[in-house]
């Protein structure tokens, strides 16, 4: 086996792009930049269900997920919030191959008319929305980002949990557009954005007999530098704020409030806005996990 060394080298040299191909799902170390100081939040146990996905487009990281493969759903998606440019892309909606194959490209694909077997099996796939009453909601907006790259990257399912219509063009859209303002106005430098889904406490809903419905909607961001002339009003959102939405207007009113005056076609997908460690112990509570969003709270 030592007599082509050249040959050895090859099989060396193989393995570790192997290696590297197979660790942009499973490990998040090729895109820790879209974490606070490297540091993906802590405090969520090791599951065999939960898989750190770097979200690789057009051969770049875009933003990083960690999906929940029981779900067929992201518990959350990492990005860096860019100031927006140009109108929504064209919707081509992306599976992540390598959740059904562990060695595949590992660029996010188009779906195809007839997604493989195992891509079915390991992930959410187009079918499973169809017919639903809810729509595809994304964690990590198009609307949050420059690059016209890094807009087209968002659609891909790995990045998308089912959402109701009256939060995901209502409440939750009002709270997405107000966060993009105000962080383009006044943050410095990169804001590191972490969006996910709250499931039910009990009782699962599910699409298509797959994919998990959340209960709520939950965003933080951290922008550890940004304008010393803050006006009075915007200073109680920096360094960090948070939001927890409702998706279900049937839920009850202990994590969100319902206002009753709002319109019926949104009435009961209210937003509530909040400090970060408030946030992280609505999650603490209903997760039953000790989650810490951003290292040193974005200090």
């Amino acid at each position: 086996m030592l007599r082509d060394p050249k040959g050895a080298v090859r099989l060396l040299l193989l393995a570790t792009l192997v290696g590297l191909v197979v660790g942009e799902v499973g490990d998040f170390s090729p895109c820790l930049r879209f974490f606070h100081r490297d540091a993906p939040p802590t405090g969520i146990p090791p599951a065999w269900c939960y898989t750190p996905v770097c979200q690789r487009f057009r051969n770049q990281y875009r933003f990083a997920s960690l999906y929940d493969r029981q779900r067929r759903a992201p518990l959350y998606s990492a990005y860096l919030l860019t100031p927006a440019s140009g109108k929504r892309p064209k919707s081509l909606w992306m599976y992540e191959p390598q959740l059904a194959f562990s060695g595949a490209n590992p660029e996010m694909q188009v779906f195809t008319k007839t997604p493989d077997q195992n891509v079915i099996e390991s992930q959410a796939v187009l079918l499973d929305y169809s017919n639903s009453t809810y729509t595809k909601g994304h964690l990590n907006p198009s609307l949050h980002h420059h690059d016209r790259e890094d807009r087209k990257a968002t659609f891909t399912l790995t990045n998308i949990v089912p959402q109701k219509k009256g939060s995901n063009g209502g409440p939750w859209a009002t709270l997405e557009e107000g966060v993009r303002a105000r962080l383009e106005e006044f943050c410095l430098g990169p804001a590191h954005v972490i969006t996910g889904a709250l499931p039910y406490a009990s009782g699962q809903r599910w699409i298509n007999n797959r994919v998990a419905v959340p209960e709520y909607m939950w965003s933080a961001y951290c922008c550890p530098s940004y304008n010393a002339s803050l006006p009075r009003s915007a200073r109680p959102f920096f360094p960090t704020y948070a939001a927890v939405g409702r998706n279900d207007p049937q839920s009850g009113e202990e994590i969100v409030p319902v206002d009753p005056k709002a319109r019926s076609s949104v009435r009961g997908y209210d937003v509530r806005r909040m400090p970060l460690a408030d946030l992280e112990e609505v999650l603490r509570q209903r997760l039953a996990m000790p989650i810490t969003l951003f290292q040193g709270q974005c200090g």
